[in-house]
């Protein structure tokens, strides 16, 4: 895999990410802001980029809930991921009650 299909995979599990929180928030609640995203990157020992993998899935948060998606952040290399998955993101967010 390249350096472009990897972004892309991040950004996959962004938007996937964001479709599971917000199909599984408890009635009246909504994400208030995202935290942090931890990334994990499967790649080789030689793999120095990604941050920039990661990138990607950090400008979908961005682009989806604006300022309130700025987030800390952490990019981790690792040897293998569950199911031969190249990227894998973790977010946490914090909830509001939904206002109407």
């Amino acid at each position: 895999m390249d350096l472009d299909q990897a972004r892309r995979a991040a950004a996959l599990c962004a938007r996937a990410s964001i479709t599971v929180l917000q199909s599984n928030l408890p009635s009246g609640r909504e994400i208030a802001e995202v935290v942090k995203l931890t990334g994990f990157v499967a790649c080789t020992p030689e793999f120095h980029q990604q941050s920039a993998v990661i990138d990607a899935a950090s400008q979908v948060l961005i682009e989806t809930f604006g300022a309130a998606g700025r987030h800390a952040r952490s990019a981790i290399g690792v040897t293998a991921l569950p199911h031969g998955a190249s990227v894998e993101v973790e977010l946490i967010v914090a909830l509001r009650i939904a206002t109407s």
